[in-house]
């Protein structure tokens, strides 16, 4: 089953809290968004990008890029406590309502997420392409630390215990078996399975992962991440191929 057309979606809510226009500030001299959009450009893959928002401003910075908004985000799906799954669902409905076509697959890529590359892109839809069973592929990095091995909580009698019970079985930290963090970089979905799905059923239904360095991970919530962002680009740590 073909995962092509390919529909990007850039979803970009107008409150955000933790840095107040935080969608549109600047990183390495372009408003946040606005690396989403570029990444877009470099993939030829993606068949149309939109962004969905409910703000008239990021709509505007987004158009001045040359992106697509092709409608404003009703007000029920810009709260502060929204799932992402059912705007996502609203924008492939819209989209296809509006171009009378029908999509194969939904690309998700945050604007808090800058660190993806367009190989990164590729790679997912070639995940997705080679497997019909599965109905999408998450980005994942391996954190610099292996929770099997070093986390621990607190238990009912007050003292400290291992979180995962199996970290006794290994004697190396070597030894432990990998994992992996969800980071947001991007999701790649088949279209039935956003069409038809009321949540992203991550663990009950067939989903693949894309596995991207911890470094490029990035999830910027905050003027420190914005900071640290900056830092790991000016000392060539990452870099963005449409900088």
């Amino acid at each position: 089953m073909s995962v092509q057309p390919i529909l990007a979606v850039i979803p970009s809510r107008g409150g955000s809290k933790g840095v107040l226009g935080k969608n549109i500030h600047t990183l390495a001299g372009l408003p946040l968004i606005v690396h989403s959009i570029r990444l877009s450009r470099l993939c030829a893959e993606i068949s149309k990008c939109i962004v969905s928002t409910d703000s008239k401003e990021i709509a505007a910075v987004a158009r001045e890029h040359g992106a697509e908004v092709p409608f404003l985000r009703p007000k029920e799906l810009a709260r502060d406590d929204t799932p992402m799954w059912p705007v996502l669902r609203h924008a492939l409905a819209e989209m296809e309502s509006h171009n009378s076509c029908r999509y194969g697959s939904v690309l998700l890529l945050s604007p808090t997420s800058p660190g993806r590359l367009p190989e990164d892109v590729s790679r997912a839809i070639q995940i997705l392409e080679r497997d019909s069973r599965a109905v999408g592929v998450v980005a994942v990095s391996s954190p610099p630390f292996n929770p099997r091995w070093v986390c621990v909580d607190i238990a009912a009698d007050g003292y400290m215990r291992q979180s995962f019970p199996d970290g006794n079985d290994y004697v190396r930290r070597q030894d432990v078996p990998s994992v992996y963090r969800i980071n947001g970089n991007l999701y790649l979905w088949r279209r039935s399975h956003v069409a038809e799905s009321e949540t992203p059923n991550y663990f009950d239904m067939p989903h693949r992962i894309l596995e991207i360095p911890e470094c490029r991970a990035i999830d910027i919530d905050s003027a420190n991440d914005f900071r640290l962002a900056e830092l790991m680009l000016r000392e060539g740590m990452i870099s963005f191929p449409w900088l």
